[in-house]
């Protein structure tokens, strides 16, 4: 018996080939490691940018004076910058009951010496009450954040992971008055959230994204760059924008002396940004656009009487019918000797079945942060597959510490 196959025409080759073109860049865009995991800000006082060189008797200990010293001069310029003049000289033994972590940005450990740039996080509750001031920040409604970065002519927001992005993610958002909503890039954010939605103007979509993100608005801050030559200096061109019409802000530059610089630039980008942002919110520039609010909120008047209000409340599903109950909270904390050591961790913790999320919601570079786990489970099953996945498990109840082998 002879198969014989129906001859194609040259459109249905054509069309073939672009569905199969289509697929693979689809599973490009979904497949990959892309983005970065925004660290948690909880509201710290942060002092970056601090130099040491210390010499010791060996690396550690001369790395620990290093961090010691940090803590005192963050602390004099954390006093100095809230209050102004110089401060009371707390002890070390003090010090360490106001930092919350430490942040290393540059470091160079030698046999008896270490020079490094650190940044330090004063807890804001202890750390306010030294410093008189008052632990509260008025924030703007939670803005979905869209970083979009055009180099080399190609426009890119979560497909790959970038500088733009990464400093976006590392951005300590705890003292700023804007509510920054960022994603990850993990998912489907590099579909949803690409470069091509922030010029879409149709509402309905965009109350969609903001529905699934949690957000009331959106921000895209621009950034596109010009390279004078490989390894030359890079020229960034920024723009901040907002809303789902793109509505613009102002724009700036900056420049980088090398590839080697350039992640310094976007920070320092981000941080004129957060400053544009916050000026635009006190103008009244980011007020929530009201054509973004999916419904309604019910109004109470329009029940007329009780009657009405039991036919609602009969309609309700019953006790049998009701929502299967909220996966437990479990915190699990775990060392972060580098920034590496965090995506590691959620990635495990994020593979063992009955876990619906995993996010660390206290970060500490070189300490031990947290992450807060949703498990459809008990705290001893959690424990159990942790343990079987080689981690070494302590702690009891809702509150795990993962430590090192």
């Amino acid at each position: 018996m002879t198969l014989t196959l129906p001859k194609l025409r040259p459109i249905h080759l054509l069309v073939a080939l672009a569905l199969l073109a289509f697929g693979a860049v689809l599973i490009a865009q979904i497949e990959g490691e892309r983005g970065m995991a925004p660290i948690a800000s909880s509201g710290d006082f942060e002092v970056r940018d601090i130099h040491v060189d210390i010499h010791g008797p060996d690396a550690d200990t001369a790395r620990q004076s290093g961090w010691k010293l940090a803590q005192r001069l963050g602390w004099k310029s954390l006093w100095k910058r809230t209050n102004g003049g110089d401060g009371p000289a707390f002890s070390d033994s003090v010090l360490d009951g106001l930092v919350s972590g430490i942040e290393v940005q540059q470091e160079q450990i030698g046999p008896n010496r270490y020079i490094a740039t650190l940044a330090v996080l004063f807890d804001r509750a202890r750390a306010g009450q030294a410093l008189g001031v008052s632990g509260q920040v008025m924030r703007s409604p939670p803005l979905l954040v869209i970083p979009v970065i055009t180099d080399g002519g190609v426009a890119t927001t979560f497909e790959t992971t970038t500088e733009w992005q990464k400093a976006w993610a590392v951005f300590r958002t705890g003292e700023s008055a804007i509510d920054y909503v960022r994603p990850a890039g993990d998912g489907p954010d590099a579909i949803l959230l690409n470069a091509n939605q922030t010029s879409r103007r149709g509402r309905t979509w965009w109350r969609v994204l903001l529905d699934q993100y949690g957000a009331a608005d959106v921000i895209m801050p621009l950034a596109r760059l010009e390279r004078s030559w490989p390894g030359g200096p890079i020229t960034g061109h920024f723009s901040a924008r907002y809303g789902p019409d793109n509505r613009f802000i102002a724009t700036f530059d900056l420049r980088a002396t090398g590839p080697d610089q350039l992640p310094q630039m976007m920070a320092d980008a981000v941080t004129r940004m957060d400053r544009l942002y916050t000026q635009a919110l006190n103008a009244g520039l980011l007020r929530p656009d009201p054509t973004l609010i999916i419904e309604e909120p019910v109004n109470a008047a329009a029940l007329t009487n009780a009657s009405d209000l039991g036919a609602v409340l009969a309609a309700l599903p019953t006790e049998t019918g009701a929502a299967a109950p909220a996966p437990g909270a479990i915190a699990v904390q775990f060392d972060t000797p580098n920034a590496d050591s965090v995506g590691a961790i959620e990635r495990v913790m994020r593979g063992i079945p009955g876990v619906r999320s995993a996010a660390t919601t206290s970060l500490a570079l070189g300490g031990t942060s947290v992450m807060q786990v949703a498990f459809d489970g008990t705290p001893e099953q959690l424990r159990a597959a942790m343990e079987a996945r080689g981690l070494v498990v302590t702690g009891s109840g809702t509150t795990l510490h993962v430590g090192r082998r």
